[in-house]
């Protein structure tokens, strides 16, 4: 009974926090919402017995992406009103989305998961039992083209952040390559003769 009212307490801060990720005026504000998404989403993990899964999304999404997100989201100093300006003309799409979505939900979680209205906990696990033994396997067996599909879109996601930094940014000096290879030596470097000098 006590870890259905955490689940149901978590739950609900859980789903307060996205829609102020999505109705947030402040972007730095919808970031930080964000990380209370992923507390609340990592102490749900931990009351279905997936602690390895539950420490990862706090280490890695709360201590290294989110933060590297917030940093980027100031660095872009993005224009708020010239952009609810252009997504203001697609609210009935959002809408429509959310609820099938939302109905999608409620009828694989509700209605065909747990066979009816009436809720139930997940099933104990055995004693020797480590979801961390078995994510290992499954990720390097079966899902191992997959994660690394997913490494090299976050890589290229990692990449195209930092080029729109610096192509924002007032005064960035980017590199240009093509300059660089054609160089000549006579262009960069003047040899000047003078005579000696002796020393008295």
């Amino acid at each position: 009974m006590f870890a259905t009212i955490l689940f149901f307490a978590f739950s609900t801060v859980l789903l307060l926090a996205a829609l102020g990720v999505i109705l947030a005026r402040n972007p730095v504000h919808s970031v930080l919402l964000l990380v209370l998404c992923f507390f609340n989403s990592a102490v749900i993990w931990l009351l279905l017995d997936a602690e390895f899964l539950g420490i990862v999304l706090v280490l890695v999404y709360v201590g290294a992406v989110m933060v590297l997100f917030l940093f980027v989201v100031m660095m872009l100093d993005i224009n708020i009103e010239e952009l609810r300006k252009g997504l203001a003309g697609y609210w009935p799409v959002a809408v429509a989305v959310a609820g099938f979505v939302a109905f999608a939900i409620v009828n694989i979680v509700i209605v065909r998961h747990l066979g009816g209205a009436a809720l139930r906990m997940a099933p104990p696990l055995p004693a020797g039992y480590s979801n961390t033994h078995d994510l290992g396997v499954a990720l390097f067996t079966r899902y191992a083209y997959p994660a690394e599909l997913a490494a090299v879109i976050l890589l290229v996601a990692s990449v195209a952040a930092i080029v729109l930094t610096l192509r924002h940014r007032p005064g960035a000096k980017p590199q240009n390559v093509s300059q660089q290879v054609r160089v000549r030596a006579a262009d960069r470097v003047r040899l000047v003769k003078m005579p000696s000098e002796k020393r008295q």
